[in-house]
């Protein structure tokens, strides 16, 4: 069996047999009418969107709620579409671990089209960006991807390209969507919702502000009608809904892979792009999913609610995110990054058998609970309680804390600083000594030494070199060595949010278990320990 329109249809018994649940509409006609009348645009074409809001797009047809499936682009990593997208014919083979071993598996085949935003392609874009049908926008681009400006304030030097080269072939997520934007603006003012789904504070927000610094930049240069900025400003004509996503859905697991193979489904191994995206045919992820989105859709939308999506307002959605992000999930997953990556972890589920680790998360969500506010729909104690006591520790969930360590300066200020604020309003940041640890961890895995006092490789972070430039010159075994750097990152609100040094004495708190996870090799694992189990 291949993951082939011709295998599922020719070999349907066989795809059965092994388990695997088959699409039962008529996929040729789905993308048929996608081309004639697309409604759906997502950018960032990576394991989150094919795994999960791909897979939204499949139910709704599958139940006869969508006739058109979601054109994927990527603006990022072309190669994925020419070795993922292509030769599977756009199909994806979706596998949900469960705790016990067992996993749900069936082929999806939400996407309707699928091309990449390069420049061989962006006259195609323009006519999917041009159509009256198109109801919104979604991206998956990570948060670094809204970015405009360095945490100095200097334009990013691939976003000045775009502003000094104007709309006619951008490279940035950015400028590619401004570009797209004026074709509708172009062709009638025609009204679209624009859905950031990224794992980010506001992100509606983020995405709003990127595409105005942008366009505005390009109208001052004369490249699009003044009126443009009015139109894009205009949120009952182009709307910039907020969201909440949530599922884990690490790197495709060569074990999976293998297992794929003895059922007889070929040609499932995962490749490596040139820009160092993990990819395969199939995606393996959790079967938990939240995806929470302000329902603001000027031109219409699909039915996302009849596949589990919670359609509410923006500030339900603001208080689902702040929910995950600042305590129930995202705090957990970096707390045991860092540290699992000084420990010698290379999985998750690992790190919560060691009790020390397992009482570090649980300690640090209930220090985050006292500023959370419930957003009614979701309930903070059931969420936290789920992802601690089976989506964390699910042994064939084959995520890693190296993973999940990427990018972390870009992460602080939402999945630490938020809360440090809370407690600031509250006049107690004294109360906390979990996260200030783990802040501290994270100072001590920019060495780029292990607990051992070994070298270890540091995951990707847009802001490394100047982060360990910051650290230069502080050594294991050296709790003398110059601190001035460690200064410098806690105190630069762009990092956090917040001045650490005005936040009661959680500033001597990260000095201290920093000065003392540097003594030496298993210093890390003695502070952890002691910190975890007080005398």
């Amino acid at each position: 069996m291949k993951l082939k329109l011709n295998s599922i249809k020719e070999e349907k018994a066989a795809w059965e047999a092994a388990g695997v649940k088959l699409p039962e509409y008529d996929i040729e006609g789905v993308r048929a009418k996608t081309a004639e009348a697309p409604e759906w645009i997502h950018f960032g074409a990576g394991n989150i969107f094919r795994g999960f809001i791909a897979g939204i797009a499949d139910k709704l047809i599958g139940e006869g709620l969508m006739t058109t499936g979601i054109v994927a682009t990527d603006s990022f990593d072309g190669e994925i579409i020419d070795k993922i997208y292509y030769p599977y014919d756009l199909l994806t083979l979706s596998v949900g671990l469960r705790p016990d071993g067992k996993s749900d598996k069936a082929v999806t085949a939400g996407i309707g089209a699928a091309l990449a935003a390069d420049a061989a392609h962006f006259d195609e874009l323009k006519r999917y960006a041009a159509a009256p049908s198109l109801k919104m926008v979604s991206f998956t681009i990570t948060e670094k991807g809204y970015a405009c400006t360095d945490i100095a304030g200097n334009v990013i030097p691939f976003v000045e390209k775009d502003i000094k080269e104007g709309p006619q072939n951008p490279s940035t997520a950015l400028g590619i969507v401004t570009a797209l934007l004026y074709e509708r603006y172009s062709a009638g003012r025609l009204p679209l919702a624009l859905v950031s789904m990224d794992n980010c504070s506001q992100n509606g927000r983020k995405l709003r502000d990127g595409i105005l610094f942008v366009a505005k930049k390009w109208v001052k240069r004369g490249f699009m009608e003044e009126g443009f900025i009015e139109y894009i400003s205009d949120e009952e004509t182009v709307s910039f809904p907020w969201s909440m996503i949530d599922k884990i859905t690490p790197r495709p697991d060569e074990g999976i892979a293998k297992e794929l193979g003895e059922l007889g489904i070929e040609d499932m191994n995962p490749i490596i792009t040139a820009r160092n995206t993990f990819i395969a045919p199939f995606v393996n992820a959790e079967i938990p999913q939240y995806l929470v989105i302000e329902d603001r859709f000027p031109n219409g939308r699909p039915p996302l609610e009849k596949a589990g999506v919670y359609m509410t307002d923006r500030d339900t959605v603001n208080k689902a995110e702040k929910m995950k992000v600042m305590t129930c999930l995202n705090p957990l997953h970096t707390a045991l990054a860092v540290c699992g990556c000084l420990l010698g972890f290379n999985r998750i589920s690992d790190e919560m058998k060691d009790d020390d680790l397992r009482s570090l998360v649980y300690k640090l969500g209930d220090e985050g609970m006292p500023v959370v506010v419930s957003p009614g729909i979701i309930s903070p104690d059931d969420f936290i309680r789920e992802v601690l006591e089976e989506r964390l520790p699910n042994p064939y969930i084959p995520d890693t804390p190296q993973r999940i360590a990427t990018d972390t300066s870009q992460k602080v200020s939402i999945r630490f600083g938020e809360t440090i604020k809370g407690y600031k309003l509250k006049d107690e940041c004294d109360k906390m000594e979990i996260i200030p640890f783990v802040i501290a961890a994270w100072l001590r895995y920019l060495i780029g030494v292990d607990d051992e006092g070994k070298e270890m490789n540091l995951s990707p972070d847009p802001m490394m070199d100047v982060l360990q430039s910051a650290m230069e010159g502080i050594r294991l075994g050296n709790t003398d060595s110059d601190m001035s750097g460690i200064n410098w990152i806690m105190n630069g609100e762009e990092l956090f949010g917040v001045k650490l040094r005005d936040a009661g004495d959680i500033e001597s708190k990260i000095y201290k278990y920093f000065r003392e996870m540097l003594k030496g090799p298993g210093a890390v694992r003695t502070t952890l320990h002691n910190l975890v189990n007080p005398s």
